[in-house]
């Protein structure tokens, strides 16, 4: 006997779009929400400047590439920051993933320690600032 099963339509609507880069990509407001799958060394993900009106834009990065074999640089707005962070295990010794907040600066998925499956999420959350949601791997703030 086979079995039928139902999916509304609101179900389908709120799911994220998943795609794959293979390109440095500039960001639009109408590409939130999105998760971006990279498998391509070097690329640049350029994010849109916060403004009032984007409050509330989201994205997650995510490396889908070989161990060690992609550096993933996020791009904030000359007058944007990344703030927050998240915990991180290299191995037994815990450590912090912290933005410096300083505006101008990429968020950078290391290359020599990138894993297939490292992640970040982040939210225009106020002003001037991309706020850390969570993520997974070694990620720094531009020097």
């Amino acid at each position: 006997m086979a079995t039928t099963i139902s999916i509304s339509n609101q179900t389908l609507k709120e799911r994220a779009k998943v795609i794959t880069a293979t390109a440095s990509i500039t960001l639009s407001e109408a590409e939130s929400f999105q998760e971006i799958n990279i498998a391509t060394d070097a690329l640049v993900m350029t994010l849109p400047k916060i403004t009032a009106e984007n409050l509330g834009l989201t994205y997650t990065f995510r490396n889908t590439g070989a161990d060690a074999n992609n550096i993933i640089t996020l791009s904030p707005n000359a007058l944007d920051a990344f703030i927050g962070g998240f915990p991180n295990v290299t191995g037994s010794t815990p450590s912090v993933n912290r933005a410096s907040g300083t505006v101008n600066k990429d968020w950078i998925n290391t290359k020599a320690t990138s894993k297939k499956g490292d992640w970040v999420t982040i939210k225009a959350v106020s002003l001037t600032n991309w706020y850390i949601q969570g993520g997974q791997g070694v990620w720094v703030s531009q020097a």
